[in-house]
């Protein structure tokens, strides 16, 4: 079709991703000049709710900030009280808070890999839609998320917003004989997991890549989830509790969520799976290390839209270790550690989904807070996903407002924001001239 320079496009709206912004995108000369990310959506002040609470309260407070993710909020949240009061919690309470975490990997990746995503490649326009053609590929991502709810209900006493979490570990844990059910159910879910590779890597991805520095955690002899020390591709280590000094925040005009940038850099950084696999790929467990392998995947991956794949090996990953954790599992004397309150100042970071997951308190002596902050992956991937959407729509100015629209939605679930969590995406308006 015959190039335009002047045009003004808008998409009322994002469908398949958690919360609610707009996109805009200016063009001058056939030139993108501006795109912007614009979260609307009004704060949610969780911060601000917790000063002024026990220090037992974050992990049930933190949960509500997502549905698809609360085991993340309540995990980053343990550990930065539990380092506040001197503790790091080791052995069998340890594993289970992993295993924990592997059920909402499990289930947040098969929810986006079928129900979000899938439709994108397949040409449906949701999940619905390509069920009627495809059931049994749709029961397959059902059974999976219902493997992942399973450890969740189990461990967390429910698969949305757990109530069995608190600080030092669990308010009861599963003996042993409760585990071995869901054993079986994981290993038949391991064969669907390593079909699902296979099947992802079979879709057609454009030819697309970004040079942003990735930031995730790493753990010498294991694929990071729930712990670890950060670490980047341009050379950077750190532990939690420098992450204030090597992540700066800022507010922007166009968003109700801070944009984020690592001190001394330049470029955009970026956190998530594509992050996770590039910087600890050789960690993989060995039959997910054979489903990236399988999947035509190296030991790194910067297409954004091959993300799905390395999602795809992440179930694999994580349903590996849950079935390694229930089977050296021995039920604990106690459900919990003792934690005594103090004051102090502590840092949790943990690999949510969608990627780094940061939690800061202050607690008085008494163990109140004092002052939170939460910075969510989300809201750290702004400005790389801005930066990508940019140079994606600048290749694509030829195509009509519709099929550009569909396009950049697409470009925008690769990263699966989750903008409730950000706080909060899409109405697109195109503006050449």
């Amino acid at each position: 079709m015959t190039h335009r320079s002047d045009r003004t496009l808008v998409a009322a709206g994002l469908a398949r991703v958690e919360g609610e912004g707009a996109m805009y995108v200016r063009v001058a000369d056939g030139q993108v000049e501006e795109v912007r990310l614009d979260i609307y959506e009004p704060p949610r002040f969780f911060e601000a709710f917790l000063v002024g609470r026990s220090y037992t309260e974050p992990p049930d407070i933190t949960a509500r900030i997502c549905g698809i993710c609360p085991v993340a909020y309540q995990t980053s949240a343990c550990q930065a009280i539990e380092a506040a009061c001197g503790v790091r919690l080791d052995g069998t309470l340890a594993d289970l808070r992993r295993l924990l975490y592997c059920g909402e990997w499990i289930g947040s990746h098969a929810l986006h890999i079928y129900m979000l995503h899938a439709p994108d490649f397949l040409g449906y326009p949701g999940a619905v839609e390509m069920a009627r053609d495809h059931r049994d590929i749709v029961e397959r991502g059902l059974a999976l998320r219902h493997a992942g709810n399973a450890i969740m209900e189990l461990l967390g006493g429910r698969s949305i917003h757990p109530v069995n979490v608190r600080i030092g570990g669990f308010y009861r844990v599963p003996s042993a004989a409760e585990l071995r059910p869901l054993a079986e159910e994981l290993r038949r879910a391991l064969d669907l997991a390593v079909d699902t590779a296979a099947w992802v890597a079979g879709f057609d991805f454009p030819d697309f890549t970004f040079g942003h520095e990735l930031l995730a955690l790493s753990e010498p002899g294991a694929y990071p989830i729930e712990r670890g020390t950060l670490v980047s591709t341009g050379g950077l280590e750190f532990t939690a509790a420098d992450f204030d000094r090597h992540v700066i925040e800022e507010q922007v005009p166009h968003s109700t969520a801070l944009h984020a940038r690592l001190a001394g850099c330049d470029r955009t950084y970026m956190t998530g799976p594509l992050a996770r696999y590039t910087l600890n790929s050789r960690w993989l467990p060995p039959v997910a290390a054979e489903a990236a392998r399988g999947a035509g995947l190296g030991p790194g991956c910067r297409n954004p839209f091959q993300s799905i794949v390395v999602r795809a090996v992440e179930v694999v990953c994580a349903i590996e270790e849950a079935l390694r954790l229930i089977g050296g599992y021995e039920q604990p004397e106690r459900p919990c550690a003792e934690i005594t309150p103090r004051a102090g100042i502590g840092h949790g970071v943990s690999e949510a989904p969608r990627g780094v997951l940061y939690h800061r308190y202050s607690l008085d002596q008494d163990g109140i807070v004092r002052s939170a902050r939460i910075v969510p992956p989300t809201s750290q991937n702004q400005a790389a996903i801005q930066h990508d959407l940019r140079e994606f729509v600048q290749a694509r100015l030829d195509l009509d407002g519709e099929r550009l629209t569909r396009q950049c939605e697409q470009a925008i679930r690769n990263y699966d924001p989750c903008i409730s969590c950000s706080t909060h995406f899409l109405t697109l308006r195109l503006d050449r001239g």
